[in-house]
């Protein structure tokens, strides 16, 4: 991922280069895996920031700068750099540490997650609670993914087949944004503590709440970790705010697919290539 961004640009080789000189091997990571390496949340969200960056980078040199901004789980830290909370070295030090912290507390117990389909908001929460897991990602309508201890998602699956339901393992190694992850929540709140925030140039739609950060950005970003991702609100608070076109910066499809699923009406657009690049430049207004 991001290789062909590099190729093509200038700006996507400044930040591969940053991310190398900070942590060597992240364009290696990135552009030739393996998957089994890149599932390691320590590497996953270091290299993600990376890529996701890189994109960013291109569309502001082509004059594309967004309204308004949202970052899904460790996305969050590269829109906080995008927004200009930080500079980029600092939230790429932060995404390091993130998934250090995060990997610690996974191993710690083990746990998992899954994408539970064709339920609605109300089934899905009502079987996390009699299992003991967590609804922690409420991606779109029909589309929610929880977190849980191996022994729990098993009786858990089965419990959502039951109801007409599909639970799909997520190649994640960890149960992120629940309780299994308080103690790198509050580790990382401490890091974040000592890091003087700039004001954000453009709102920075959280993940915590679904509307714009406020006036503390350490403890929405902290929180972040072991709290629910509200995606579908978030989606939903950014279109009544006036958005009609998303942009997905780094690999994969899967937050347009989301976005798509929430609200049919808006455009999307994914930018991880240079012929993505392209089509967006002739479809996109820049501003």
């Amino acid at each position: 991922m991001g290789r062909d961004l590099c190729d093509a640009f200038a700006e996507a080789r400044q930040v591969f280069s940053l991310a190398d000189e900070l942590r060597p091997g992240t364009s290696a990571q990135c552009f030739e895996g393996p998957d089994s390496l890149l599932a390691e949340t320590v590497n996953t969200q270091p290299c993600l920031f990376a890529a996701e960056s890189a994109a960013a980078a291109v569309l502001e040199a082509k004059g594309l700068r967004a309204d308004m901004a949202a970052g899904f789980s460790l996305g969050e830290v590269a829109a906080v750099a995008y927004c200009g909370g930080v500079d980029l070295e600092t939230g790429f030090r932060l995404v390091c540490l993130r998934g250090r912290l995060m990997q610690e507390d996974a191993e710690a117990v083990p746990s998992s997650m899954a994408a539970v389909l064709k339920l609605d908001e109300r089934t899905v929460t009502s079987l996390c609670s009699e299992h003991g897991v967590y609804p922690v990602n409420f991606n779109c309508p029909g589309q929610i993914s929880v977190s849980g201890n191996q022994e729990a998602m098993a009786a858990f699956s089965a419990a959502v087949k039951s109801a007409g339901g599909r639970a799909l393992p997520l190649k994640v190694r960890g149960g992120f944004h629940s309780p299994f992850m308080e103690r790198a929540s509050l580790r990382f709140r401490e890091e974040l503590r000592k890091i003087s925030f700039r004001p954000f140039r453009i709102p920075l739609y959280a993940n915590l709440t679904a509307e714009p950060y406020g006036n503390d950005p350490a403890q929405t970003l902290s929180a972040q970790i072991c709290h629910p991702v509200l995606w579908e609100k978030t989606v939903r608070a950014m279109i009544c705010a006036g958005a009609d076109t998303f942009i997905e910066l780094g690999p994969g499809k899967t937050l347009c697919g989301l976005i798509q699923k929430t609200d049919p009406s808006v455009r999307t657009f994914c930018a991880s290539s240079a012929a993505d690049i392209e089509l967006i430049c002739r479809e996109v207004p820049s501003c």
